[in-house]
């Protein structure tokens, strides 16, 4: 019999430790922008995800930094200009998020699974 109290959470499923790091809230719209549109400032980051606020964004982009997925490059100039683009690292999920566009259409069949479930019935 297995002891479940040795098993820790990245042995039970490898891949959530990367779950956690790509898909936490609004990271994916950051790197997926970023690696759709390219290199981009601020606001214009902020603009094209519309939904998020600035203190969020701040935040997101200061750990996607930190985690390597994001750099951010500051240009001394008057007024100050800083640019952030999505890293090699970042970039290398791109294969990942193909395949979820790819997989997108099923979120039709989601859902009408959902509706099914919420009107009772499931069989």
């Amino acid at each position: 019999m297995i002891d479940d109290t040795s098993v820790t959470p990245e042995l039970a499923c490898p891949i959530a430790p990367v779950v956690d790091l790509v898909f936490s809230r609004w990271t994916t719209p950051i790197l997926w922008t970023l690696n759709e549109f390219g290199r981009q400032r601020f606001v214009r980051l902020e603009r094209r995800i519309a939904t998020i606020s600035p203190k969020v964004l701040t935040e997101r982009l200061r750990r996607l930094e930190r985690d390597g997925l994001v750099v951010r490059t500051y240009h001394p100039e008057v007024p100050p200009r800083v640019e952030y683009e999505i890293s090699d690292l970042g970039r290398s999920l791109a294969p990942l998020f193909a395949a979820l566009a790819e997989w997108s259409p099923n979120l039709d069949k989601v859902e009408r699974a959902r509706d099914a479930y919420d009107s009772g019935s499931r069989t």
